[in-house]
């Protein structure tokens, strides 16, 4: 079922803008059935050689037919449709947490001997009275329990239920929110900090950034414009470039790099004095979805819905190549070079989040259910937190760098029912939206203080924050072996060679035998924050000497002596039925802080 937003569509019809639903077979066929223009949007001639998609208009490969791997959004090409008699989608494999049906199908091993059948066969409810821990542990991460009828996931003290089989550490600072930052969590109380750049508002306890106010870059059908976060100076940049475009940002030289929808076209344009004429940098690489800008490596990535696939150029435009292929609708993409990740989102048939390495390599999902269609995504990287927008579910969610603590942020209050770019800066979560034509801001931690920045922008696109925090310069992890290098990580990412690279580059003048020299161990962050808890607790202890934080952490343990076990109850929220706000666990206990500490105001939080 599709939702249209005041009604249902079914799965034979065509969801139009104006909220109708027409049969699939009126897409694409010439005539406007919708009323809007929308069933013949985007629409395109296909050759003999190529599948028409009956709800997006586009034109797949006919070699591609029935290969196993849907090329489009909603699967038509691999459906029975399509396939001709006989013929049948390569054999998919679920995963270890999935339990595998008579027909292909993949169910959540917590379904299986539930008494309600979920497979097509209701093989899910066979064998029930065997002890399904000794498969697979059952699909459990880590505790198996057998029942009598069925079985159950638990977890280690310390680790809560995900998903119903996926255990995660708890982590008392990211349940809170309380820290818009840096975060120390230590029996029973929170002490907050700012990363460099950052100064601490001691109203709201919000990092500011230091310096000018932040610049919002936004495109629309009206032009490429900016306005300051406050919802003032706003101003045109390149009346020219017209329509709902990605958007990436250089901030070191306030460069914006926006994509032409439809046509593959990337242009340049530059913030700095009297509005001047875009540069064309790229034409004609297919529909591209998203952009996002390597500011160590001086590299643009960017997603291509018609080639399926992630690829990246130079800056200067002097090399490009193909990174990613074999994508099924890749939209969204986000660069965290100094950790040396690469993100991208995917909708159509088997929506997710993945994260993989500057060169492509070790890729690893971080979402695959609950999500439904993911257009845009971004980045909080102080926090280390991956912010996404669901245009299906209506939402904006989050998730740690490694894909655990996810949380739901914000819920559709009619302004986020057709969202396009988004953007993540401070404390606050920023979005387009095309249905109420307005560029909206909430709180990043619950989707409080919500406000209407910029209202009726003609069809508003994507979005960029410009302000130096946001792209700090420091050394960057060179590839995928978590090695730092001392002096230049060179890409070489466009020799030709089938598995591109990064390496580091020694000093001019050094012989052969000083090349390990040039590169030092970095280990990749774990969990999301534990490092940051680490570098907490040494901003406290520059701060304070160590007899003073020694004689504050024997009084903390000597007032408060909470209990070092937690309630798994309290932390069983399943990944699809997360809260938009956390209550603290039942318990808990908060010890005053000291003045030494920072005394923090939870008014708004």
């Amino acid at each position: 079922m599709y939702d249209t937003g005041l009604r249902h569509c079914k799965k034979d019809e065509f969801a139009c803008s104006s909220s109708r639903c027409v049969s699939l077979r009126f897409r694409c066929d010439g005539t406007d059935d919708c009323g809007d223009g929308s069933d013949e949007a985007s629409c395109q001639n296909c050759t003999a050689d190529f599948f028409l998609c009956e709800r997006t208009g586009s034109c797949v490969a006919r070699a591609k037919l029935c290969d196993g791997r849907p090329d489009c959004p909603d699967g038509q090409d691999e459906g029975a449709d399509a396939c001709p008699s006989g013929q049948h989608p390569a054999p998919h494999t679920c995963s270890i947490s999935e339990f595998s049906c008579g027909d292909g199908q993949c169910m959540p091993h917590s379904w299986r001997c539930d008494h309600s059948p979920d497979c097509a066969d209701a093989r899910d409810e066979d064998d029930c009275d065997q002890n399904e821990c000794l498969v697979n542990n059952g699909g459990c991460s880590h505790l198996c329990v057998d029942q009598p009828m069925g079985f159950l996931c638990d977890c280690p003290a310390g680790m809560r239920l995900v998903h119903d089989s996926q255990c995660e550490e708890i982590d008392m600072c990211l349940d809170s929110d309380v820290c818009n930052q840096l975060c120390v969590h230590v029996n029973g109380t929170f002490s907050c900090d700012c990363h460099e750049g950052y100064l601490m508002s001691p109203r709201t306890g919000e990092c500011k950034a230091k310096g000018d106010v932040a610049q919002l870059v936004l495109s629309s059908s009206e032009g490429v414009r900016r306005v300051n976060t406050a919802g003032m100076e706003y101003r045109e940049m390149a009346a020219h470039l017209l329509g709902p475009g990605p958007m990436a940002a250089l901030t070191a030289n306030r460069t914006v790099y926006w994509a032409r929808p439809g046509q593959g076209s990337i242009y340049r344009i530059s913030m700095d004095g009297k509005p001047l004429e875009p540069v064309l940098l790229l034409k004609g690489h297919g529909a591209v979805l998203g952009l996002a800008v390597d500011w160590i490596h001086e590299l643009l990535y960017w997603t291509n819905a018609d080639t399926h696939s992630i690829d990246v150029a130079r800056l200067d435009v002097s090399a490009q190549r193909l990174l990613i292929g074999g994508l099924a609708m890749p939209t969204g993409v986000a660069v965290e070079p100094l950790l040396g990740f690469l993100f991208w989102a995917e909708g159509g048939s088997s929506p997710r989040i993945e994260r993989a390495g500057l060169d492509g390599e070790g890729r690893l999902p971080l979402i695959t259910s609950a999500i439904w269609n993911p257009v845009a995504i971004s980045l909080d990287m102080p926090r280390r937190l991956l912010y996404w927008v669901d245009s299906g579910m209506r939402t904006i969610s989050r998730v740690g760098f490694d894909g655990q603590h996810r949380k739901t942020v914000v819920e559709s209050n009619g302004y986020l029912d057709r969202p396009f770019g988004l953007a993540v800066f401070e404390g606050h979560v920023y979005w387009s939206e095309q249905d109420t034509h307005s560029i909206c801001s909430a709180d990043k931690h619950n989707g409080s203080l919500f406000r209407v920045i910029l209202p009726n922008i003609a069809s508003p696109g994507g979005l960029v924050l410009i302000h130096p925090v946001l792209q700090p310069k420091g050394p960057a992890v060179c590839g995928n072996n978590g090695g730092v290098c001392l002096y230049e990580c060179e890409p070489d990412l466009f020799s030709g060679t089938s598995s591109p690279s990064f390496t580091c580059i020694p000093p001019k003048g050094s012989s052969g035998d000083d090349v390990d020299d040039t590169v030092v161990s970095h280990t990749l962050p774990g969990p999301a924050l534990s490092d940051t808890t680490s570098a907490g607790i040494l901003s406290l202890i520059v701060v304070l000497s160590v007899l003073l934080a020694g004689v504050v952490l024997w009084w903390w343990r000597e007032e408060c002596r909470p209990s070092r076990t937690l309630d798994l109850q309290d932390f069983s929220l399943k990944e699809s039925q997360d809260p938009l706000i956390q209550a603290p666990a039942r318990g808990m206990e908060v010890c005053p802080v000291k003045d030494t500490l920072l005394k923090l105001d939870l008014d708004h939080y």
